[in-house]
């Protein structure tokens, strides 16, 4: 309820901003430059859909600011570079997303930030990994190529014992990626995150359409984040700014819990197909952190909230080797109507993908990563029975 009541009380000043405005749906800006009224203000005027925008998802995160980029590479970014400088240490959870894996090893390492990485799922064990100089912990929940969660009360609260015990200017920060449940079906910082990252292209903005991505907070790290921001060149353009406020964000409830149901019936149906050895979604009963998902994915009303992915793993003749699961996904790429093979997530398309093909990450060679869309389960469903049958009884498929 605590939540609940902020948030209300957040949306009615964006409300009352609105009727003072006038605007039924935000006009959109076309313009880079605006007339100032005075010398003191040249540095604190923001181009107006990108800042609406921002108030809108510092209000659904439950934060005190929010700055959006061109990217969600440019968020995460952002974010890493203000908590951390050359000389410090981040840990991050050993699976990550394929930008991200790459920033971390590839190019903070330039600037003189040492990166290394852990398994948060297992705590004991991650704590042996933290250094003097550690000043990030990093993750995604749940991660992006296999659905495992990570418990972030937890971790937040493994954070607040390192900080009492370090000076303010040594603190631990703690950084979600909340790109898969969205602010709709977690919000990390409610649970004791410092911050929050999260790829607007993604569900928040659902068409596909539109790069962008965004960081929330603490005000104190604004603008900081904002000369980042500018000095990177991550600025998001009005254009898209204005589409993610306008279409993404409105509609993200009702697309969220859609295609939520029909993520619910297709995991139902890969865990009882007898072609399917291994199904993870968070909700599950057979899912192993089931009782985590209940506590930590919930919507603004409290309602269990498991989200929009599907990971699977077909069976092999030959373990780890990947076979069935190419000729799955290639299938489904050549034949299938309702189902795109595409290299993202969080569309209203029903997109597949196979991780190990594409991210370049240790995993399994068997995996299948499904994004479910606004399609009817059905058709959906019947898509993926014709190419699992086309894969494990080939005689019988017609052309």
């Amino acid at each position: 309820m605590q939540d609940q009541d902020w948030l209300s009380e957040r949306g009615a000043h964006l409300k009352k901003r609105a009727l003072e405005e006038r605007h039924v749906v935000p006009p959109a800006s076309t313009s880079v430059a605006y007339q100032l009224e005075n010398s003191q203000r040249q540095f604190q005027l923001d181009e107006p859909s990108r800042a609406m925008l921002e108030e809108n998802l510092a209000c659904a995160e439950g934060a005190e600011c929010a700055v959006t980029f061109a990217s969600g590479m440019g968020a995460i970014s952002a974010a890493l570079c203000n908590c951390a400088t050359a000389g410090e240490h981040i840990l991050s959870h050993n699976l990550l997303d394929g930008a991200t894996c790459s920033l971390l090893k590839n190019w903070l390492p330039r600037f003189g930030i040492e990166t290394s990485g852990a398994d948060f799922t297992q705590l004991e064990s991650a704590r042996r990994h933290l250094r003097p100089n550690t000043r990030v912990l990093y993750f995604e929940s749940p991660v992006n190529l296999d659905l495992r969660l990570i418990d972030i009360a937890a971790v937040a609260e493994w954070a607040r014992e390192i900080n009492r015990e370090r000076r303010p200017e040594q603190r631990l920060w703690m950084i979600v990626d909340n790109t898969l449940a969205t602010p709709y079906g977690q919000r990390p910082l409610r649970l004791g995150a410092d911050l929050v990252v999260s790829s607007l292209t993604k569900n928040i903005g659902g068409f596909g359409a539109d790069l962008g991505g965004m960081v929330a907070g603490p005000s104190v790290f604004e603008n900081s984040w904002m000369s980042f921001r500018k000095d990177f060149g991550g600025l998001l353009s009005p254009r898209n700014a204005w589409h993610f406020l306008v279409y993404g964000l409105p509609t993200l409830p009702v697309r969220f819990r859609q295609q939520q149901e029909s993520a619910m019936k297709l995991a139902r149906f890969l865990e009882r197909h007898p072609c399917i050895e291994k199904v993870a979604y968070p909700g599950l009963e057979s899912f192993p952190q089931r009782e985590l998902a209940r506590r930590q994915m919930q919507d603004y009303d409290g309602r269990f909230a498991p989200g929009t992915m599907i990971h699977f793993r077909l069976r092999e003749p030959v373990p780890n080797t990947g076979e069935n699961a190419r000729k799955f996904i290639d299938y489904l790429a050549n034949h299938a109507y309702a189902i795109t093979m595409a290299a993202s997530l969080g569309q209203i398309r029903t997109l597949v993908e196979h991780p190990y093909s594409m991210s370049g990450a240790p995993l399994d060679p068997g995996g299948i990563r499904l994004s479910v869309g606004l399609e009817k389960a059905d058709d959906l469903i019947h898509e993926l029975s014709e190419a699992l049958e086309t894969v494990f009884q080939p005689e019988n498929h017609r052309p």
